[in-house]
């Protein structure tokens, strides 16, 4: 909960693929409140009262994984909403004349997007999403210290600093208002 606050405030990109992870650590534990408790929330160097908060912030997320049919796969509605909004700032930036280094990042960007909506499963989802999909699946290879060829980890590097935009424009808007016209 704490990181993912601080996360929020400073980098929506990085709080949306934290979010994921979270929603992903909740099913590796059988969305099971008492395991993530006892196995995963002890373990933080929490005092008791924050550990708590901890404990009802995952509680709250597991109720709501429960609610809207995601215990085996898919997104909370809060993220698939974050997502929904940068998608949707994304294409307000594409269709300004006043965002041209944008502009120029995301046609760098745009054949790996295509080529990684062609080999994919879910051809419906937007362009935004493909990008973090992949991101977020290089982070679990990562993890699980899987080798990762040279031509994806240059993709995931122009993909990263295209998000890392888009995520720059986000909190922007957020605090000043971005004048797209």
């Amino acid at each position: 909960m704490f990181i993912a606050q601080e996360l929020r405030k400073k980098n929506i990109a990085e709080y949306l693929l934290y979010m994921w992870q979270v929603e992903d650590t909740i099913r590796a534990f059988g969305c099971s409140l008492q395991r993530i408790k006892q196995e995963y929330v002890s373990r933080f160097d929490y005092d008791d009262e924050k550990k708590e908060e901890e404990i009802d912030w995952f509680g709250n997320l597991i109720r709501m994984m429960n609610q809207e049919g995601c215990r085996e796969k898919g997104h909370l509605q809060i993220n698939k909403v974050t997502m929904q909004m940068l998608a949707e700032l994304h294409a307000q930036l594409l269709s300004s004349s006043k965002f041209p280094f944008y502009n120029s990042a995301y046609y760098k960007v745009l054949p790996f997007i295509v080529e990684l909506r062609n080999r994919g499963v879910n051809k419906d989802e937007n362009e935004i999403e493909t990008c973090f999909n992949s991101l977020y699946g290089v982070m679990m290879l990562r993890l699980r210290k899987a080798e990762i060829s040279p031509n994806t980890a240059h993709a995931v590097k122009e993909i990263s600093t295209f998000i890392g935009m888009l995520s720059d424009y986000y909190k922007k808007d957020k605090e000043e208002g971005l004048k797209f016209e």
